[in-house]
């Protein structure tokens, strides 16, 4: 029979997927002697039946519920809304992976009328009773009957106002009475029922509520982030109850065993006196640093701190813990490995190899290769961070520097930036239902909440920059305006963030590239030396090239030769070819762009040194070149004397209903194959060139883009080899170099062992493979594709992971194929796939030599190579 409810003392950590990872750690914690509350868990697997069974819980799962309900009180020697001596549970949400603040949970629970008279009476705090009691009616009313939250917050701060109190706690017994009263009028009147007594009621209702949401908007929003199945389910802890609020000998903090924003070995965290665990995540009163708690509690703070050694040093990673202290004891009450940004990762994780704790191997699966882009892109220009005007400053939640302009709600933040503008997310306090504008965000800002908040939390996971608990602002949400030291911002105007400093500036700041040093490049030299697949670059300049070597490529995988015809004094000889009514007169025209070719590959070469670099010969519609409006021609003519019929005709000649699958590729070639001859001289000299002035041996690899057909391939590889030949033979040079093609097309695919009898190489542009596998325009069919992720028929953006069902298989049979015919043929990739972290673990299964990306995504790639060699040992 089945077993859907496990007490706290029955698990293990390695039960994550039956018991959530919460209630994993719960029974963990338990097993090795830690001060955790008991309690029990309901299973992921209750959760999947629940909804599979249309929202409703089977009565034996009820019936096991009540079981361990009767061993908690067993062992907690209370009882079930007993008047004299109360029971209260927390019910908290725990999936499989991760998902702070994502899903619900509820406090309290099991306080009615009778019960906190009951609970006044035995612990003589009449004041904690009542405010226990009106917590959860709020807890209760929003996240299981959905009352809104706001509703409840403002009968609260009514009476505070009346009270004349800023703070909760100020409020006494008499003014948390008065607050219940309004609670439950404001529960009736929306929901047409009394608050429920039957505490088994109340648990049920509880229960379901977590399982729902499960499926709330936030908790789909971020599995879709973080790539979590959305058919594991969440798995619900019923524990007991501990009360942080019941005075000043208690408390509750959430704390990290080292910083989740730089990896510094120290605990890092905060906590509240008299207060409970939501509290201080929700930022609704600013945290004390837990360096404090030295001070408000000695002996459990060494207690803690011995804690939290054992905990690091038992699941060998920085743990995230949440505590409360009761009179003067501490009890834990969750741990997980803590989330922490790419920088924290890289330290965290060089540091225990040093401490012996973990191995290299490991310490390389630590990091997230998507997260480590936090770590490739620019931060403020220190001389500019300098002259900009301060206005401000907060907590340093989530570092990088951001700007943007100011937006107050997430719907208005998701909509700027889908108009193209960068947008700071300004926010009281921030809440899960901010995700999506948060998402959108380049930065977040927030007046209230400390480094644990939901804001700090969500944006270091993110990878987003965070200020927090910036109180010397003053937010109106209702006005859109954020008013500091008497001047007032409003929607739309300019502010810039440093989110390692806390620093808020008026306006734009300039913003200068990352340097890469230090844990990052010690890290990023285990996986160098784990990897076998090699990583390139996508590179059309010396800057480019540049830059990629500094983040560690290793050749060019695709340089992209018409890019270099749209500057201004090339893109008149390109024309004048296309209008070209002879071959002499294209000739003409292409021998003017010669010298301008031969230059940049020079350039090229000359920072690759030695690298393989593969050269794209020219690919787009010659209609791209073209000017498309009256007046831009009407330039051209005047300028460079060309007839404005001609101009006219060429656009009519060279229109295409869909110019993807017309006149590109190795086609132009075909076409004119002057073309080819004049981009492979200066390939081939150029090559020549630098190695007479650089002494760099230079092997050249010339692809050819969008062969179908082997005799297709051979036609334009003799028009290269000819050209290539006759030029080493000009120089008296011995140079070599390798002639291959793209594989960008099905039929490509399916015969790439007739091509490989005349390619050296294959690179797959999975971009194209993917719109003609597919039948999917990557530039016209954005929307569709959104809609096909949000009804779940695309797991993901087909153009941001590689389709491994599909176009995966295309890919592996060409690689397949292509070795049979040449058993040394060379294989990459170099589509926009090439830098994601799951395309890469494919390239290395498929057999891939190589992967080319952009030059930022290099170090992911690079960390992915690694990553795919440890999962697949």
């Amino acid at each position: 029979m089945a077993k859907f409810v496990y007490s706290f003392n029955e698990g293990s950590k390695d039960m994550k997927y039956v018991l959530g990872g919460k209630g994993a750690n719960l029974a963990e914690m338990t097993k090795i002697g830690l001060p955790v509350p008991f309690g029990f868990t309901v299973t992921t697997d209750a959760c999947k039946d629940y909804i599979a069974k249309g929202n409703v819980i089977d009565p034996a799962i009820i019936d096991e519920v009540y079981e361990h309900l009767a061993e908690l009180e067993q062992v907690m020697e209370k009882k079930f809304g007993d008047i004299d001596n109360p029971l209260l549970v927390s019910v908290r949400s725990g999936a499989p992976f991760s998902m702070p603040g994502m899903m619900d949970t509820i406090l309290n629970l099991g306080l009615n009328d009778d019960a906190v008279k009951g609970l006044a009476a035995k612990t003589g705090n009449e004041r904690f009773a009542y405010d226990s009691y009106r917590r959860f009616i709020q807890m209760f009313g929003d996240v299981v009957m959905e009352v809104s939250k706001s509703k409840f917050d403002a009968i609260f701060d009514g009476q505070k106002n009346k009270a004349g109190v800023e703070y909760d706690v100020d409020l006494t017994a008499e003014d948390l009475k008065e607050v219940i009263k309004g609670y439950k009028e404001l529960y009736k009147n929306e929901l047409g029922a009394d608050f429920p007594q039957e505490p088994k009621e109340q648990l049920l209702a509880a229960i379901q509520a977590v399982f729902r949401s499960w499926n709330n908007e936030r908790a789909i929003l971020y599995r879709k982030m973080e790539r979590i199945p959305d058919d594991l389910g969440t798995a619900v802890n019923v524990q007991a109850m501990v009360f942080g609020n019941s005075g000043d000998d208690s408390g509750t903090g959430v704390a990290f065993t080292r910083s989740p924003v730089n990896g510094e070995k120290a605990i890092f965290g905060e906590f509240l006196v008299n207060a409970q665990g939501e509290d201080v995540v929700a930022g609704i009163r600013t945290p004390k640093p837990i360096s404090e708690m030295a001070e408000s509690f000695p002996d459990v703070y060494k207690d803690f701190v011995k804690t939290a050694e054992i905990l690091e040093k038992h699941y060998k990673d920085m743990q995230d813990m949440e505590f409360t202290v009761e009179n003067n004891k501490l009890f834990m009450l969750q741990t997980r490995n803590g989330k922490r940004t790419a920088a924290a990762a890289v330290k965290v994780a060089v540091d225990l190899v040093e401490e012996g704790l973990i191995d290299k191997e490991t310490a390389v699966m630590r990091v997230d290769p998507e997260a480590i882009d936090q770590l490739l892109h620019p931060s403020f220009d220190a001389d500019a961070e300098k002259q900009a005007v301060k206005i401000a400053k907060g907590l340093p939640a989530s570092p990088g520097a951001a700007f943007g302009k100011i937006y107050f709600t997430a719907a208005d933040a998701e909509a700027a930036a889908a108009n193209g503008d960068k947008v700071i997310l300004v926010r009281e306090e921030t809440s899960p239902e901010d995700l999506a504008g948060m998402v959108a965000a380049q930065g977040i800002l927030t007046a209230r909440g400390g480094m644990t908040s939901h804001a700090a939390v969500v944006a270091r996971g993110m990878g987003k920059c965070c200020v927090a608990g910036c109180s010397a602002i003053h937010v109106s949400e209702a006005d859109k305006t954020i008013t500091v030291d008497g001047k007032t911002y409003k929607e739309g105007d300019f502010i810039s963030l440093n989110g390692s400093t806390g620093d808020v500036y008026e306006g734009e700041i300039a913003t200068v590239a990352p340097e890469l040093s230090g844990d990052f490049a010690l890290i990023m030299s285990w996986a160098d030396g784990i990897r076998t697949l090699r990583v390139r670059t996508n590179a059309d300049t010396p800057a480019d090239a540049k830059q990629a070597i500094e983040f560690g490529a290793e050749g060019i995988g695709l340089c992209r030769t018409e890019h270099m015809f749209f500057e201004e004094e090339r893109i008149p000889a390109i024309r004048r070819m296309i209008v070209a009514d002879t071959e002499e007169e294209r000739r003409a025209a292409l021998d003017g762009l010669l010298p301008y070719q031969k230059g940049d590959f020079k350039g090229i070469y000359e920072v690759m040194e030695e690298r393989p670099v593969t050269i794209r010969l020219l690919d787009p519609p010659l209609h791209e070149f073209l000017p498309k409006t009256e007046a831009d021609m009407k330039e051209l003519s005047d300028k460079y004397g060309i007839p404005m019929e001609k101009l006219e005709k060429a656009n009519i000649d060279l229109h295409e209903f869909n110019p993807m699958l017309g006149h590109r590729g190795c086609r132009l070639a075909v076409t004119y194959p002057e073309i080819a001859e004049m981009q492979t001289r200066a390939i081939i000299e150029a090559a020549i060139e630098v190695k007479e002035e650089k002494g760099f041996d230079i092997v050249p690899e010339i692809m050819i883009p969008l062969t179908v057909m082997d005799t297709e391939m051979k036609y334009v590889r003799d028009i290269v080899v000819a050209t290539a030949e006759k030029c080493k033979e000009e120089k008296g040079s011995d140079i070599k170099y390798l002639v291959g093609t793209m594989i960008e097309t099905p039929r490509g695919a399916l015969t790439a062992d007739q091509i490989a009898e005349y390619a050296e190489f294959f690179s797959f542009g999975t971009n194209d493979l993917t719109q003609m596998t597919f039948g999917f325009s990557r530039d016209d069919t954005g929307k569709i594709i959104k809609v096909y992720e949000e009804k779940g028929i695309f797991k993901d953006d087909i153009f941001g992971t590689l389709d491994q069902d599909g176009v995966g298989q295309l890919v592996k049979m060409a690689c397949d194929k292509g070795k049979a015919t040449r058993s040394n043929i060379k294989l990459g990739i170099c589509g926009e796939h090439g830098g994601d972290p799951r395309s890469v673990e494919f390239c290395y299964k498929a057999g891939l030599n190589y992967v080319s990306c952009s030059p930022y995504r290099v170090p992911i790639a690079r960390l992915a190579a690694a990553q795919a060699v440890i999962k697949n040992k």
